[in-house]
């Protein structure tokens, strides 16, 4: 927005070391050449056509890319990692600087993966025996205070951001999260001022105990403490991304961009129960978003997202990790259908325990095309036989991006008709 810290690491990748340059940049951004990142601040709304031109020994690569300021934010889905599926309430700052370290020596952050964001678990927890969880929830002024696994959250995001990454962080409208931390109820001016005031870029505001202040289950009272707490966030001195944890109620796809979310949750947790996730894959990316149409309501600054990325190494919620139930067959399903979706590419497996086949699935560039194309129109279902399903996006340069899913559990061939995908005559097709 006009007037808030701008930040972005160009994304690129090839032999190091590498000189970055953006020609016709705006007015008040600098770009360090040697890593890319671009900082300041731009203070007039507009749409800003830059070129990235990007060298190294091999040669020179440039790309156009757009510049956008002004009130709306998240223009493409959210590209990061999440702790809570594998770290859940064991998450640590020394957990949080190995995972952003592990996005840049990953390669990930050269792929577009920016956010690292704590989930559940960094507050005090009220009545807790563990000292390292115990204390104050807020000082005298009502200021809510991290636990002692996070004596320094303003350490922790300058961390982050001398990345080249940005940070997210968690809590609930309620008085307690998920997990009994403290929560913002009745403090949510203050605790938007100091997530601020500590330079987070992200927040997940997830229902939880809320569901005990809400005086009904009517549209009204869902959508009350979205719509506060986007209005704090507007009046701040920064961007935090606002993203909804209500789980699909009350067809938030419906009214989530309304109160002012950037994303919201079209169901439940799809890692809930870790031996069950490849049926809630199925079932939440398939069948929800198709019943429900959510294609007609997610789009630039207004995502659906039906969860985050559960593949590699995962938190058996037996007190170990252990390697993601899905199927490698189902791991091509889940990125392939999400990034159809324009669903945000948020990964919450064990980021500093990569192997070959999550890396490559995380960074294949063709499919992240296909999840960030700026026209941002969701994917659907063009048609259904049995098991099999064809799926259509369109590209904002004209072209199509189909899917071709067999989700039984024998080999089938699976047949994109071209009438199904609205087109006919001769056609390039890869």
């Amino acid at each position: 927005r006009p007037g808030s810290p701008f930040m972005f690491k160009i994304p690129s990748t090839g032999e190091r070391p590498m000189r970055y340059e953006v020609l016709d940049l705006p007015s008040g951004l600098v770009c360090n050449e040697n890593t890319g990142y671009i900082t300041g601040v731009i203070n007039e709304a507009g749409t800003y056509k830059t070129t990235f031109k990007v060298t190294n020994s091999s040669g020179t690569a440039e790309r156009e890319f757009r510049i956008v300021c002004g009130d709306q934010l998240a223009l493409t889905p959210h590209m990061g990692w999440n702790s809570w599926y594998v770290w859940e309430n064991h998450v640590t700052d020394s957990i949080m600087r190995a995972a952003a370290d592990a996005m840049v020596s990953s390669g990930m952050i050269d792929h577009g993966y920016m956010y690292v964001n704590i989930d559940d678990c960094w507050a005090v927890k009220p009545g807790a025996s563990d000292p390292a969880l115990a204390g104050e929830p807020r000082d005298a002024n009502g200021m809510v205070n991290s636990n002692n696994r996070f004596p320094d959250m303003r350490s922790l995001t300058d961390y982050i951001h001398s990345l080249g990454l940005k940070a997210g962080i968690y809590t609930s409208p309620g008085p307690l999260t998920c997990a009994g931390h403290t929560g913002a109820y009745q403090h949510e001016e203050q605790d938007i001022k100091r997530f601020a005031e500590w330079g987070f870029d992200f927040l997940k505001y997830d229902w939880c105990s809320y569901g005990n202040i809400a005086e009904t289950d009517s549209l009204s009272e869902l959508q009350k403490p979205y719509i506060l707490i986007s209005e704090i966030l507007k009046s701040q001195n920064r961007d935090i991304v606002l993203n909804l944890c209500q789980y699909g109620m009350g067809d938030v796809w419906k009214w989530g961009k309304s109160v002012g979310g950037n994303s919201w949750r079209t169901a439940g947790d799809l890692g809930l129960k870790f031996e069950e996730i490849g049926k809630a894959l199925f079932r939440d990316g398939f069948d929800v978003f198709t019943d429900n149409g959510l294609h007609n309501y997610g789009g630039p600054g207004a995502w659906n997202d039906p969860d985050y990325l559960l593949i590699g190494y995962l938190s058996n919620w037996k007190g170990s990790t252990s390697p993601t139930p899905l199927t490698p067959d189902e791991q091509y399903t889940q990125i392939s259908l999400w990034s159809l979706q324009s669903a945000p590419l948020i990964f919450s497996g064990d980021i500093t325990r990569l192997d070959d086949f999550t890396l490559s699935l995380l960074t294949n560039d063709e499919i992240i095309e296909v999840d960030q194309d700026p026209l941002g129109k969701p994917g659907f279902r063009v048609s259904k036989k049995d098991d099999l399903e064809v799926w259509k996006k369109n590209m904002e340069d004209g072209s199509i991006a189909a899917g071709l899913f067999n989700r039984g559990d024998t080999k089938a061939r699976v047949t994109a008709l071209w009438s199904d995908l609205g087109i006919s005559g001769k056609q390039n097709v890869r």
